[in-house]
């Protein structure tokens, strides 16, 4: 069983301004990629994240948390700003955002290849520096086991049949794929999102991943879809829940040995049991995530609590 790896996840930080109705504005880390790198050395994985971040002062929080959970954070040197979003929540929970991203991801050299690579959301669809996130996927799939999750952001994905095209590029260079439904209905208007997910499996990947908010999850295997239901939580916001999840599915998956150039094989031999686990882990660590304010995905511990509730 492999239970630590060498993971890299590549993608954007973003400075959350968290904003409620009556209530002063709140700063908390985010990106999709880096909430995903900090929710995998939460759980104890060996984590680095490749990324942008300013020399100011929500560069320095994003640094410092990171860090404090044990990612080791790699930049490629850039001078502009830390990126930034407003998260507006609405009275359940929900979150709108509207960001000022600027993304030029340049190459930068690693000193031991990992066994496993995780990219997505904005930094594989805003150029310049998409190009350089999908040459660097390109350039490590062959001794790694690859992760993508678009992460649906209209507001940012620019031309919608190009941002299809980009999507799909990396749907196709990567071994396991999450996306929302919401990111499906955006990506493919009208089509029934377990329909979407089947067009996916087929261009390549051994699982496709997706997430429902409070009606569950299911998984679309070569044999057929499989469904969980979501845990019950007490939801105080949803930011990160989609990115828990993400990281808790890579955490099961590298527990029961299917990351990594020696687990490909087996991956894509996965059953509908180990798939049915997977999606529980996943589950558990949205709901996690769900019940507390911010990106705040769990540690091993509170993993294994919220599994014990179902």
């Amino acid at each position: 069983m492999l239970d630590r790896l060498d993971l890299l996840v590549i993608g954007e930080c973003v400075a959350d301004v968290v904003r409620l109705p009556d209530a002063a504005d709140r700063v908390h880390p985010g990106g999709s990629p880096a909430n995903v790198a900090y929710g995998l050395a939460r759980l104890g994985h060996d984590t680095t994240l490749l990324t942008q971040l300013g020399a100011d002062e929500k560069g320095r929080l994003i640094r410092a948390h990171l860090t404090g959970a044990g990612v080791e954070v790699r930049t490629d040197g850039s001078t502009a700003p830390t990126p930034s979003a407003v998260v507006n929540l609405d009275g359940a929970g929900r979150a709108s955002y509207a960001f000022d991203i600027t993304w030029t991801l340049g190459p930068v050299s690693l000193e031991r290849p990992p066994a496993h690579v995780h990219t997505g959301s904005i930094a594989a669809v805003t150029e310049p520096g998409a190009a350089a996130v999908v040459a660097a996927v390109e350039s490590l799939r062959a001794a790694a086991t690859v992760s993508y999750d678009p992460n649906v952001r209209p507001e940012l994905m620019g031309d919608h049949e190009a941002a299809v095209r980009k999507a799909e590029r990396c749907v196709a260079l990567s071994d396991v794929v999450k996306a929302s439904d919401e990111d499906l209905e955006w990506l493919y208007p009208g089509v029934e999102p377990v329909k979407a997910a089947e067009r996916w499996l087929a261009t390549g990947p051994a699982v496709v991943l997706v997430t429902r908010g409070g009606d569950g999850a299911f998984a679309v295997l070569p044999a057929g879809p499989l469904t969980v239901d979501a845990l019950p939580a007490e939801v105080v916001d949803t930011v990160g829940a989609g990115d828990a999840f993400m990281s808790g599915t890579l955490h099961a998956l590298a527990a029961h040995g299917l990351l990594g150039p020696a687990g490909r094989e087996r991956l894509r031999a996965l059953d509908r049991a180990t798939a049915k686990d997977v999606l529980r882990h996943a589950s558990a660590s949205a709901a996690v995530t769900v019940a507390r304010a911010g990106a705040s995905p769990p540690d091993p511990a509170e993993l294994r609590e919220a599994l014990g509730r179902r």
